[in-house]
């Protein structure tokens, strides 16, 4: 339920700025630490929630099998992952950290009404290290804000956060648009959750030049990073390159914002991927798909236009969750490059090269099967198959960002680290807008709420406990 403008005539404890996941977590635990809190989402009240409201899992490590996974997952093997989707761009300290922290999550996640569905079979390879939300994220939300409520968390949607006083290294008060008027709002700690600036165009061109408008954004357009540039150009440290971020191949067709998981594509693995040019420029089966599937934002952003098209033939058809939008058919492989505006004699040749490079062995989707390419550039080291049998099919795809990786660089109690090498007074950070300090690049599925929670509810209670102080 709404709450009225009275909450931002008050003075509270801990000032959250965010509404998804990572907000939730941090308001939650400084309430139960004994602080008032006040909650101040951008968005309205059926958009608040940020990206969480597009999730469908989170990642946590587990020492063996439970309702709703399908065996144990080790700290250590969770660090291994992550260490190979980020080539080692990865705070190791803080990552193993949070790792560790992870093992707690799921209970305390629950304990907050969040409820958990039996574990997921199927291409996704997920069912024994990642819990998938009943009812998804927006569902996940829900829970979290009634828990909220019931705990006296006060929230406050349409409030964007305009202004930080910011007392060298020591927060005193934000300035707050809602309905129409200016507020001062004061807070004796501060857990900024609001997320990276992939919804900010102008920035993403700062480093992407031209090729950023044809991104599309796959969550929410309030992610504008407006608090995060406010942060450090008031001496907060950054973190991370503003070229990398969690960016997924999704339907070239999805709307500009918030198409979310629906527009995603993960049939990569059983085509292949071409060009406008209508060649193919990248491994499609290089490794299981939750590893692989945040690469290839990023590869097509590198192609020209920053377009591509995944082909592949009838047999593949029922092995991936479909798009939103139907593929495209055609009876031949000329027929449908005609229709991709392709040219029709290079993407024939493209897929006879490909079918006679193919050689034949067990395909099985669920591991690294031994059906691939040989003396072929670039190769298809697994699931690959002869696109040989009509009707065709193709979908485009563009880069969907999901959130970047530039954002606040802090420490183990999520914690703001300033410019001058000390940690901030009482101001914290949690959720994508310090995600950069756990993926220097790279992306592993569920992670990103790994992140939020751990350090939601990390920075909550180091909030809740500056506060008292």
């Amino acid at each position: 339920m709404s709450r009225t403008t009275s909450n931002l005539t008050e003075k509270y404890d801990v000032l959250v700025v965010g509404g998804g996941n990572a907000a939730l977590c941090a308001a939650i635990a400084a309430r139960q630490s004994g602080a008032s809190v006040l909650v101040v989402e951008a968005a309205p009240e059926f958009y608040r929630g940020g990206n969480t409201r597009h999730t469908r899992n989170m990642r946590c490590a587990h020492d063996s099998a439970t309702e709703t996974l399908s065996g144990p997952y080790s700290e250590d093997e969770f660090w291994d992952d992550l260490l190979l989707v980020t080539n080692g761009n990865t705070n190791e300290q803080l990552a193993r950290y949070m790792i560790a922290q992870s093992k707690e999550m799921l209970t305390w996640i629950a304990e907050q009404g969040v409820r958990f569905q039996p574990s997921l079979g199927g291409t996704l390879s997920l069912g024994r290290t990642n819990s998938f939300f009943l009812g998804g994220g927006r569902a996940m939300l829900n829970a979290l804000y009634r828990t909220a409520t019931r705990l006296g968390v006060a929230v406050t949607y349409d409030a964007e956060v305009v202004a930080l006083d910011i007392d060298g290294d020591r927060f005193r008060s934000a300035s707050i648009d809602h309905a129409g008027q200016r507020y001062t709002v004061e807070a004796l700690a501060l857990v900024a959750a609001c997320g990276g600036f992939e919804s900010n165009l102008e920035w993403l061109r700062e480093s992407w030049g031209a090729a950023a408008d044809n991104f599309l954004i796959r969550g929410t357009r309030y992610n504008r990073g407006t608090v995060l540039k406010m942060l450090l150009s008031q001496g907060v440290e950054p973190i991370g390159d503003p070229t990398q971020c969690h960016a997924v191949a999704i339907d070239a067709r999805a709307p500009k914002f918030d198409g979310g998981i629906i527009t995603r594509l993960d049939c990569v693995p059983f085509g292949i991927v071409v060009n406008k040019h209508a060649q193919r420029f990248y491994d499609e089966g290089e490794d299981v798909w939750p590893k692989r599937y945040a690469i290839w934002g990023r590869l097509v952003a590198a192609q020209p236009d920053q377009i591509a098209y995944i082909i592949f033939d009838a047999p593949k058809l029922e092995l991936f969750m479909p798009s939103l939008f139907p593929a495209i058919a055609a009876e031949s492989i000329g027929e449908l490059a005609t229709k991709l505006t392709l040219d029709p004699a290079v993407l024939v040749s493209t897929v006879d090269k490909f079918n006679a490079a193919v050689q034949d062995g067990k395909f099985d989707p669920q591991v690294l099967d031994d059906c691939k390419t040989v003396g072929l550039s670039p190769p298809k080291s697994h699931w690959a198959q002869r696109i040989n049998q009509p009707p065709y099919y193709a979908y485009p795809v563009r880069p969907g960002i999901t959130f970047t990786y530039l954002g606040t660089r802090v420490n183990r109690d999520a914690r703001m680290l300033m410019r001058d090498g000390g940690a901030s007074d009482n101001m914290f950070a949690a959720g994508e807008i310090m995600a950069g300090n756990v993926l220097g690049s790279g992306y592993a599925a569920g992670i990103g709420m790994t992140i939020g929670s751990v350090f939601g509810r990390i920075a909550g209670q180091e909030a809740a406990k500056r506060a008292r102080t």
